[in-house]
């Protein structure tokens, strides 16, 4: 074998599995139906080092049945549904590609179809099970000025639905960071709202903790370009952290670019423990309890 096929297959091996926890928490955001492997095995790793709950978060009509249908078979899963943003442009406008998960398939377009995709997250949010309605929001990197009204329209539609039902709305926000906030402030934002992957400054950071938004980080805040990310984890106040993998994505350093699974919560507590200055087990019943205020479980 070459060194680059070598180098090639270690990018694609699960990494190890880290020191457990010595207090439980859980994984505000992932996405088990774009992961290897089942169910039952995620989890069995999951809870080997001390991830005891996760959120599965739907990206579109069928991952969100999947993941209502998943939480309702599983205890130890709470699920969050809704149409992507870079979703409701594509059924607006028929986009035949894409696809967000092994349930895949793509509706046909229009605003018709967008209206009945929204009718079935409204439907499914109104489950016991169903945690949260997300990941909703806007992001201006995947889609662009074409896309901004069907993506706003949709993240309206959204957050009136979550406040409708009581349910936490999960925030999706990339390079959007003035507008997110914005649409929040003119809607008004529900009781419990989460910024998943908080990707903004600390400056942000304190605008969402007056507002008492929650602020959920992923891998990548280990990123050596991240310094930003960290900063945030620094000013934001300890009841409003939440930690997510966004698995199969963000798979903190120092195993980035690999797969990543709601096992390696453990790497991203500690670094933000070491930012903060403060014990992993304070710092882990501080994010167990802020998890489970956020969705209501």
């Amino acid at each position: 074998m070459s060194s680059n096929a070598g180098k090639n297959a270690d990018k694609s091996a699960a990494p190890p599995l880290p020191a457990p926890l010595g207090v439980p928490v859980a994984d505000s955001h992932t996405h088990l139906d774009m992961q290897s492997g089942t169910v039952e095995e995620a989890l069995a790793k999951a809870a080997s080092v001390g991830v005891t709950t996760v959120v599965q978060v739907g990206c579109d009509v069928r991952g969100s049945r999947w993941a209502a249908e998943t939480a309702a078979a599983y205890d130890s899963v709470h699920a969050a549904v809704a149409l992507h943003p870079n979703e409701a442009p594509r059924i607006v406008h028929g986009d035949p590609g894409g696809g967000w998960s092994r349930q895949g398939a793509r509706e046909p377009g229009g605003s018709g179809a967008l209206d009945e995709a929204l009718a079935e997250i409204d439907r499914l949010a109104a489950l016991a099970h169903v945690k949260g309605v997300g990941e909703t929001g806007l992001d201006y990197f995947r889609t662009g000025p074409e896309g901004k009204e069907a993506q706003e329209n949709s993240f309206r539609a959204h957050i009136e639905i979550a406040k409708r039902h009581g349910k936490a709305l999960v925030i999706h926000d990339r390079d959007a960071h003035a507008d997110v906030l914005r649409v929040l402030k003119e809607e008004g934002a529900p009781e419990r709202t989460v910024f998943h992957c908080y990707s903004g400054d600390a400056e942000m950071a304190a605008i969402c903790a007056r507002a008492g938004y929650f602020m959920s980080f992923a891998g990548n805040v280990t990123f050596k370009n991240a310094q930003q990310l960290r900063d945030a984890v620094a000013v934001a106040p300890l009841d409003l952290l939440l930690v997510e993998t966004d698995a199969p994505f963000l798979t903190p350093a120092p195993y980035r670019g690999r797969p990543n699974a709601p096992y390696l919560i453990p790497v991203t507590v500690r670094a933000m423990a070491a930012v903060r200055d403060i014990g992993e087990d304070a710092l882990a019943a501080a994010l167990a309890a802020n998890t489970a205020r956020a969705f209501g479980y």
